[in-house]
């Protein structure tokens, strides 16, 4: 978001300058107007490069972040000034990348800027989702009680994350070491039986599989730079495409339908959103605005544009529970209870009910998933050995039927 340098006067008379960070000069004026103070001149900065956290692209954890969030909401529930417990965690961090964050923080919220404006300026630190909620709680009067929940909701997903990484640790690792073992197979142990096998290739008796075989391992052995290099050259095109809106919107929508995986894939968004949007309303945040907050916290561009499709009918006087069955990513027993919680008025504790649920859920197949992962990694890696041996044994077996 562009940001604007202003000039105002206060209703005491006091002139006052400084910048803030809106989508526009209207919408700049506007926040000016709730601050009380009358513009005299504004105008829009050139935009900024992106910021490198701690002077070399260092990312923060989010561990220290989470613990940020927490320790802010404690500071200024004991009263403790903005300024001033910004000043205080700046000191008290023991992350020179998170340091150096809050002091632009605390410097752009001294100059006027609103705290949640000053954080989108550091977007590898803050994400969109915090953003938005800091921003609710600063227009609700419940900042406090925000960052608590962005410090808990932050720490929930880590652990999920550990749980979730953890459990594809081992499968992972089974399949880089087969991979190597292959390779190493292809390329350095099938060359040495090429002498033994050369009469049987003279006469044209080899077997096909032994054919194969040694071609594969000319083949690496003469071109597997070059295989290599092509690999990195479609990795890093790869990722261009997928960093671009439509790359990612194309890989949003191949991950909810990958079989087992996009099951489990889509209920980790679901229930992150279902909280995110429990947790807003709790707070008392209207739902049309919790929804453009917590759309955002899927991570997935398809869920998010359904979510927003949604939040439009719910503009029209529809119930949620109608748009978001429409979509057809939420599953029935989630659009069924999103309707009981609509008509018994109770609908943030059903979703924080739901997200549990769901998370439970998500927890029991993606270890049911590690279960059946490995043994089947042990299976193909096992099978790809096996048929090397026996591309190498085949033809001993007929040199040795030839010699009776």
């Amino acid at each position: 978001m562009p940001e604007f340098s202003y000039e105002a006067i206060a209703n005491t008379g006091q002139r006052s300058n400084g910048t803030l960070t809106a989508g526009s000069e209207r919408e700049a004026i506007a926040m000016l107007d709730g601050r009380g103070l009358f513009p005299v001149k504004i105008a829009q900065q050139a935009q900024r490069t992106s910021f490198r956290v701690g002077g070399w692209g260092r990312r923060i954890r989010v561990r220290h972040m989470a613990n940020f969030y927490r320790q802010l909401a404690d500071l200024l529930h004991s009263g403790v000034p903005l300024l001033r417990s910004l000043e205080l965690l700046e000191r008290q961090s023991s992350q020179s990348a998170l340091s150096e964050v809050l002091r632009e923080v605390r410097a752009s919220v001294a100059d006027g800027t609103g705290l949640a404006e000053a954080m989108a300026l550091h977007p590898r630190a803050f994400n969109e989702l915090a953003i938005s909620m800091v921003r609710a709680g600063q227009e609700g009067g419940f900042l406090e009680d925000v960052l608590k929940r962005i410090a808990d909701f932050t720490e929930h997903q880590e652990d999920l994350k550990a749980k979730v990484v953890g459990a594809l640790v081992y499968p992972v690792f089974l399949a880089v070491i087969g991979f190597l073992i292959l390779n190493a197979l292809v390329i350095f142990i099938v060359p040495r039986f090429e002498p033994i096998f050369a009469k049987l290739q003279e006469k044209g008796e080899l077997p096909p599989l032994t054919q194969f075989l040694m071609s594969a391992s000319h083949f690496m052995q003469e071109r597997g730079l070059f295989v290599l290099i092509g690999g990195g050259v479609l990795f890093y095109l790869y990722r261009r495409w997928a960093a671009s809106d439509a790359g990612r919107l194309r890989l949003d929508g191949w991950r909810l339908r990958l079989p087992v995986v996009g099951s489990i894939y889509s209920q980790l968004a679901l229930s992150r959103f279902t909280r995110i949007l429990g947790t807003l309303l709790h707070n008392g945040i209207p739902i049309l605005k919790a929804l453009r907050i917590a759309k955002d916290s899927t991570g997935n561009r398809v869920l998010t544009e359904a979510i927003e499709q949604a939040a439009q009918n719910v503009t029209s006087g529809n119930a949620l529970a109608v748009p978001l069955g429409a979509c057809k990513h939420f599953p029935r027993d989630v659009v069924e209870m999103v309707a009981i919680g609509e008509e018994s008025n109770n609908l943030e504790t059903v979703l924080l009910n739901i997200a549990d649920s769901m998370e439970k859920r998500t927890a029991r197949q993606l270890e049911m998933f590690v279960r059946l992962l490995e043994p089947i990694m042990l299976l193909v890696m096992a099978g790809l050995t096996l048929l090397v041996v026996l591309g190498l044994l085949l033809p001993i077996f007929k040199m040795g039927s030839t010699i009776r």
